[in-house]
C-alpha cells in the first residue's frame, strides 16, 4: 500500500495528458465490534450479580464481547479524474462515500492501492476541519492556508476576500470555538475556495449553512471550476445542487462504482435503484442508524378498504401504513414521534409526523403498526421516496433513509374534469386556490378555480 501526492503550484505548467488524481485497486478495511449485555440498568446487573455471581464474574462484569468482523468501506476501487473535471459522487448513506473522500484528503490512509495526486488539494469534510479551536478566525485562516501550502504572502492577498465571503467580520478575532456550526462552515468553505487550490474536495458538510449560503458557496465553487480548470469533487444528497454543478457523476455502493458518467445518467441510475427498496423488507436494512430500541419493519400503501395498493392518484385519499416493533421488556413513553418524510430529488416536500396533529403523547411497546391519512395527496404526478425516522427518549431510534418508493398517479385534484398534469412538466406541489378576473372599468367578469400548480 502506497500513497503519493505531487505538488504543483502552476497548473498550465503540468502535463495535460495525465490525470490530475489516480487511484488504483483502492480498498479501505475497518474493524468492528459491539459489547453486548442481557441488560443495561443497573437492575439487570444487580440481578445478573445475585442469580448467578460466578458466572457474572467469568462473563467480565456482564459484559461480552462480540466476535470482531471486518468491514469494507470501499473495495478494488479504480478512477481517474482529468484537470477541470466537476465530478458528482452519490450514493446512499454507508455507500463509502466520505471515506473516499477523507482517503483522497490524505486524512486516513488506504488498507491497499494507491492515491496519486498531482496538484494542490483543499478539503471541507466536516465542520471545523483544520481550525483550531482556541485560536481566532483572523489566525486560523492563516493556519489553514499554511497547512494547504500557501505563502503568508499569498494569503495576506486573498485575506479581505476570504474575511467578505465568510460574512464573519464582527467575530473575526473571537476564537473559533465560540462560532456556531453555521459560522464554522462559512469560515472554512471561505478559506478552502479561495486559496486557489487545484483540486476541491466538499462534503455534506454545506447542509449545515443556511439555503442563501449554500448558494453562494456553489456559485463559488462553479466559479473555481471554470476558472483556471480546477478540479472540484462534490458529495451531497442534494440531487438538484449536483446536477445544478457538476458535469459528471459517479454512484458508489457498498465501496464499489457502480455507475461512472454523464451527470444526468448517474442521477437516474441511482433514483432507479433507490426505487428498488420498496421492495425489500425493512426489518432486515442494514443500511439505517439509531439505537435501535424500535424498528420500523414496514410501510404499505393501503386503498380504500385497507388493503395494499401500488400507488396513489393525485387529489385522492392516500393512507401510510408503518408497522413497527419494539424490544421485548422496552416501552417508550417520553417524547416518542414517528416520522415519514416525503422526498423528489432527495428534497423534503412535506412531512408527516405524530408531533404536529395533536398532543395526544405517542406510546411505544410491543410490535404494532401507525396510519398516516392524507385526505386528499397535494402531489402531481411522480416517482417519490419516503425516509422514515423514530424518536423516542431523546434518542434517535430508527432512521431508514428511502424506505418506501411512493408512485402517484395524475388525478382530477381541482375536480375541473381534467387531469391537474396536463399541460405541466416537472414535479410540483399542488395548492387549492381561486382566481378572479376584472375588466378595465373595475368590474368582475370571471371567478373559478384554476387547475394550476405550485412549483
Amino acid at each position: 500500500m502506497t500513497f503519493r501526492s505531487k505538488e504543483a503550484h502552476q497548473v498550465n505548467s503540468r502535463n495535460m495528458n495525465q490525470p490530475i488524481i489516480s487511484v488504483e485497486n483502492l480498498a479501505k478495511r475497518y474493524l468492528i465490534g459491539r459489547l453486548t449485555e442481557k441488560g443495561d440498568g443497573l437492575r439487570h446487573v444487580l440481578e445478573r450479580l445475585i442469580r448467578a455471581p460466578m458466572g457474572w464474574l467469568r462473563s467480565g462484569s456482564g459484559q461480552r464481547r462480540a466476535k470482531t468482523e471486518e468491514f469494507w468501506a470501499l473495495r478494488d476501487l479504480n478512477l481517474e479524474v482529468a484537470q477541470g473535471d466537476v465530478i458528482g459522487i452519490i450514493g446512499r448513506n454507508g455507500a463509502g462515500k466520505s471515506t473516499l473522500l477523507k482517503i483522497l484528503s490524505r486524512i486516513t490512509e488506504p488498507t491497499q492501492g494507491r492515491v496519486r495526486l498531482r496538484g494542490r488539494c483543499a478539503s471541507l469534510l466536516e465542520v471545523g476541519t483544520g481550525f483550531h479551536p482556541e485560536l481566532t478566525g483572523r489566525e486560523n485562516i492563516f493556519l489553514n492556508g499554511a497547512i494547504l501550502g500557501m505563502s503568508r504572502l499569498e494569503i495576506k492577498r486573498r485575506f479581505d476576500e476570504i474575511v467578505a465571503f465568510s460574512e464573519i467580520n464582527r467575530f473575526l478575532d473571537t476564537p473559533v470555538k465560540r462560532y456556531s456550526s453555521g459560522m464554522y462552515v462559512r469560515l472554512a468553505f471561505a478559506v478552502a475556495a479561495h486559496l486557489e487550490p487545484d483540486i476541491l474536495i466538499v462534503d455534506e458538510v454545506l447542509a449545515v449553512g443556511d439555503v442563501e449560503f449554500q448558494k453562494k458557496c456553489l456559485g463559488k465553487m462553479k466559479d473555481v471550476a471554470s476558472q483556471g480548470g480546477r478540479t472540484v469533487l462534490f458529495v451531497s444528497h442534494n440531487m438538484a445542487a449536483v446536477q445544478n454543478l457538476c458535469t459528471r457523476g459517479i454512484l458508489l455502493d457498498r465501496g464499489r462504482i457502480l455507475s461512472d458518467g454523464n451527470i444526468s445518467s448517474v442521477i437516474g441510475e441511482y433514483t432507479r435503484r433507490a426505487s428498488c427498496m420498496s421492495r425489500n423488507s425493512l426489518r432486515t436494512r442494514a443500511d439505517r442508524a439509531g439505537k435501535g430500541d424500535v424498528i420500523i419493519t414496514d410501510v404499505a400503501i393501503l386503498d380504500a378498504q385497507g388493503k395494499p395498493a401500488c400507488g396513489c392518484i393525485a387529489g385522492t385519499e392516500l393512507k401510510l401504513r408503518l408497522s413497527y416493533s419494539v424490544r421485548p421488556g422496552i416501552k417508550l413513553q417520553n417524547n416518542c414521534s414517528i416520522d415519514v418524510c416525503i422526498e423528489r430529488n432527495m428534497k423534503c416536500l412535506t412531512n408527516l409526523s405524530t408531533a404536529f396533529p395533536s398532543r395526544v403523547p405517542l406510546i411505544l411497546e410491543g410490535d404494532g403498526h401507525l396510519d398516516f391519512r392524507i385526505p386528499e395527496l397535494p402531489l402531481s404526478k411522480a416517482t417519490y421516496l419516503l425516509s422514515t425516522y423514530v424518536q423516542a427518549d431523546g434518542a434517535t431510534q430508527d432512521w431508514v433513509q428511502d424506505a418506501f418508493e411512493l408512485q402517484v398517479v395524475a388525478g382530477d385534484f381541482f375536480g375541473t374534469g381534467k387531469n391537474c398534469h396536463d399541460g405541466w412538466s416537472g414535479e410540483y406541489v399542488l395548492v387549492k386556490h381561486t382566481w378572479e378576473q376584472h375588466s378595465a372599468n373595475g368590474s368582475r367578469s370571471a371567478t373559478g378555480a384554476n387547475n394550476h400548480a405550485l412549483s
